[in-house]
């Protein structure tokens, strides 16, 4: 099983550790060659979506990454990996995403909730986390909601959540996405 973790930015190398916790082996994808090793998923993960979005353009990995998802390829999404699957960005995703939706910084938090097909008390870290405003299709399903917001969603073989299952010791969402590409 090998994972590719989209290493432009953000908190990459939390989710390495994880899936390699679940014996998964990962590479980081930095540039187009990295990007055309064998792959059975992805993961995008937190940090500046806006900064991101720019260097997969200017890397040229925005349209494979887009066509792989939109092909099948599985994928997790967290927190500005969210906005990036969302509308308006590589669109493989139904939803439309609020951005910052949480506030600043200093309105980071953490809870526990449940999430659909994972299972009871999922920790969940929040860091100016976005929400998910709208699921626009019938085949994405939000599998998670926090204080009546959707928090995380499922579109076939994409998983995206506001929060940061990396930053946790839970195993469950990153089990989820070896599952579904092996």
């Amino acid at each position: 099983m090998r994972i590719a973790v989209l290493a432009l930015q953000g908190a990459f190398i939390e989710h390495e550790q994880m899936l390699q916790k679940l014996g998964a082996e990962t590479f980081e994808v930095r540039q187009l060659r990295d990007w055309e090793q064998p792959k059975d998923a992805l993961v995008l993960p937190g940090g500046e979506s806006t900064v991101q979005m720019r260097l997969l353009k200017e890397l040229g990995l925005f349209e494979p990454i887009r066509k792989a998802i939109a092909d099948g390829l599985p994928v997790l999404g967290t927190c500005a990996g969210m906005i990036l699957l969302s509308e308006g960005y590589l669109g493989t995703m139904h939803i439309r995403v609020r951005r910052n939706a949480y506030g600043r910084q200093l309105g980071s938090f953490h809870t526990t909730d449940s999430v659909e097909d994972i299972g009871e008390d999922v920790p969940m870290t929040f860091i100016r986390a976005p929400y998910i405003e709208e699921v626009t299709a019938d085949d994405c399903i939000p599998i998670a909601k926090v204080d009546g917001h959707i928090v995380a969603a499922r579109q076939g073989n994409q998983i995206a959540t506001a929060f940061h299952p990396e930053l946790d010791n839970d195993t469950r969402l990153h089990k989820l996405l070896v599952s579904l590409a092996g």
